[in-house]
């Protein structure tokens, strides 16, 4: 996992063959104006999707893992909160994986929290759990899907 700026986010680019290709469009597109909707950047390995996640209370928010694509999460419009616990603690540890949406959603609350407030971006690798958009009046964000 990691947590940082956008700013900084060119410092990322040598983590995955195609993180140059997200810095690019990340650093060039004015965020807050993109539509709800997923935007395919190369298929099959590189999308782009823009939500408007409801109000969400810890509770709520279920841990989740990917097993195909790396998560970067982008809040727009408000802070958001997002659980995190590393995936080979998460529970129970034989959850059923979901290929064709490429989740596997787990019990429990995460074990820490971690403020991302917009500007900044969080992103999370396959052996991430994560639990996102806890947030008390909802978030417009964009999480970019990146073929692991």
């Amino acid at each position: 996992m990691v947590v940082d700026t956008l700013d900084n986010l060119e410092k990322y680019a040598s983590l995955n063959p195609l993180f140059p290709e997200v810095v690019k469009f990340l650093t060039s597109t004015d965020l807050n104006r993109l539509e709800i909707g997923k935007i395919v950047l190369k298929e099959n390995d590189l999308i782009v999707n823009v939500t408007q996640a409801s109000p969400k209370k810890k509770e709520e928010a279920k841990l989740e893992t990917h097993n195909e694509f790396i998560d970067i999460q982008i809040p727009l419009s408000s802070v958001e909160m997002m659980g995190y616990t590393p995936g080979k603690d998460c529970q129970p540890n034989n959850a059923p994986y979901n290929e064709g949406k490429d989740i596997t959603f787990f019990n429990g609350l995460a074990t820490d929290y971690l403020t991302v407030k917009p500007g900044m971006f969080a992103i999370f690798f396959p052996q991430d759990g994560h639990a996102p958009a806890i947030t008390e009046a909802g978030v417009k964000k964009v999480i970019v899907k990146v073929k692991a």
